[in-house]
């Protein structure tokens, strides 16, 4: 078996294509910058049809060149993408196989895409960012990382070998290295090469993206609901109330994050049991939210609040008790048949909560001073409602567009922190596929093989900047409202 190239017989054809039009574009770009600097102001002129004319000149010509040259760069660079499909494994190189791995990502993409871009006028702020180009840019970078992780972590597919399986002989290989006979996996290369311990980079890199899908997001959920929670009432009384809850977020905001992360993840802590009575404490909170905003919404509706608050607060009180009940540990008490599942990096959790907790509270405190000097309020005030009807029912949605913008980013910065924990060996296995310690087993040889380490940086960057392009486009929209 012979080892694959980054674009095989299929970079034949296009490779020189796309160079060509790379140069062009360049070129273009450099000509419209330049005649910019000696062209005449141009003012605003509209044709018949009620459109805006195009600028004319050498400028103009430049302006339609750089549209038309991106848009066939744009062309090619999809057909790196397309084409590899109805191609025989290994003619498209490296970057067709992976194409072919992703392929029921790229198909899960383009059906949201479509039913959000046809429904979107129905779909409130959600639609509306298929208004925003920088919005839907991040929101696929997001979806894409979202979706593999769900195939990974479900399915079982995308993956082309057992993230810790190792291979001998293929210690540090360089991407589309074959492996020995005997050893294959679903395809019979390694197609981003061998890390230190002869392990499959590319599969070690798209499972690393479940451990982040599945910790970032929900850990923010988790901080939402701490912030919010004590967040309303902090804005809303104001007085001694603010003054207690707003100096222990500021005492948690003054230690250093790392530090704060150290000292909770470190056995000695873990030990004790500080982690464990941490997670009893905050992971309550997502009861007294949901149990205070339904019993505030039919709270003249006893019967109906009954029928809804019982059941809910049963699911939740059991999968409450699931998440802190782990074994070996201080909390330790469900019968094996009542404990839905065990948390191996709970620790972690827990750590990521604590952390953004507090910056929610002060964000969301901040919100409702402001919005408690609205109309509405008083208005709700009038009619007799009380003040968890008014804090929940018409604050809290009021304030939803900051929220929803500083989700999106405070997901980026814990998927930062994630992987600068995992970097630094912090609260996960040695062995764990999570993308900061994939850089950090590789960056130990950088200057050597630099292959081990850029996929999974790679992976870091894109979801990061996906969700801060998210983040940019929503808050576009938001203003709009």
């Amino acid at each position: 078996m012979e080892a694959l190239t980054w674009t095989g017989g299929l970079g034949t054809i296009l490779n020189p294509v796309l160079t060509v039009l790379v140069a062009l574009l360049a070129v273009a770009i450099a000509a419209q910058i330049i005649l910019g600097f000696f062209a005449a102001p141009m003012t605003l002129q509209s044709n018949p049809d009620g459109t805006l004319q195009a600028r004319g000149g050498a400028l103009g010509k430049a302006e339609t060149g750089v549209k038309y040259l991106f848009l066939a760069t744009l062309a090619v660079a999809l057909a790196y993408l397309v084409v590899p499909q109805i191609m025989p494994y290994g003619s498209a190189g490296i970057i067709g196989e992976m194409t072919k791995r992703f392929l029921p990502v790229w198909i899960s993409l383009i059906a949201l895409f479509a039913v959000s871009i046809i429904y979107k006028r129905s779909l409130g702020l959600y639609g509306k960012l298929f208004d925003s180009t920088v919005g839907m840019i991040g929101f696929g970078l997001v979806m894409f990382w979202g979706f593999t992780a769900l195939y990974v972590g479900v399915f079982d597919m995308i993956v082309t070998h057992d993230y810790l399986s190792q291979v001998s002989g293929l210690k540090n290989k360089t991407p589309g290295v074959p492996v020995p006979e005997g050893t294959e996996g679903l395809i019979p290369h390694y197609l981003l090469g061998g890390d230190n311990l002869a392990r499959d980079i590319f599969s070690r890199m798209v499972t690393g993206s479940v451990f982040v899908i599945a910790i970032a997001p929900l850990a923010t959920i988790f901080a939402f609901m701490v912030g919010v929670t004590l967040g309303l009432p902090a804005g809303f009384y104001g007085g001694k109330l603010d003054t207690v809850l707003s100096f222990v977020a500021n005492l948690i905001l003054a230690f250093p994050v790392i530090l704060l992360f150290y000292l909770l993840v470190t056995p000695e802590i873990v030990l004790t049991g500080i982690p464990s009575y941490m997670a009893a404490f905050l992971f309550v909170f997502p009861l007294i939210f949901f149990g205070v905003l339904l019993n505030s919404r039919y709270y003249t509706q006893p019967a109906k609040r009954t029928a809804i608050l019982v059941p809910v607060l049963g699911v939740l009180g059991w999968l409450y008790l699931s998440v802190i009940n782990q074994k070996g540990t201080v909390i330790d008490f469900l019968p094996a048949w009542m404990d839905l599942f065990d948390i191996s990096i709970l620790v972690v959790f827990v750590s990521v909560v604590f952390v953004n907790a507090p910056t929610v509270f002060r964000i969301v405190r901040g919100l409702t001073l402001d919005l408690r000097t609205r109309d509405y309020v008083a208005a709700a005030q009038t009619r007799g409602e009380g003040s968890w009807y008014i804090m929940l029912w018409e604050i809290l949605p009021n304030a939803r567009g900051p929220l929803i913008v500083d989700f999106c980013l405070r997901i980026g910065y814990t998927t930062i922190l994630l992987g600068t924990l995992g970097f630094f060996g912090l609260g996960l296995s040695s062995e764990s596929p999570d993308w900061g310690s994939t850089i950090n087993e590789g960056r130990k040889l950088l200057l050597i093989f630099a292959h081990p380490a850029l996929p999974p940086a790679v992976a870091l960057l894109s979801l990061v900047l996906g969700l801060n392009l998210l983040a940019d486009g929503l808050r576009e929209e938001s203003l709009k409202d």
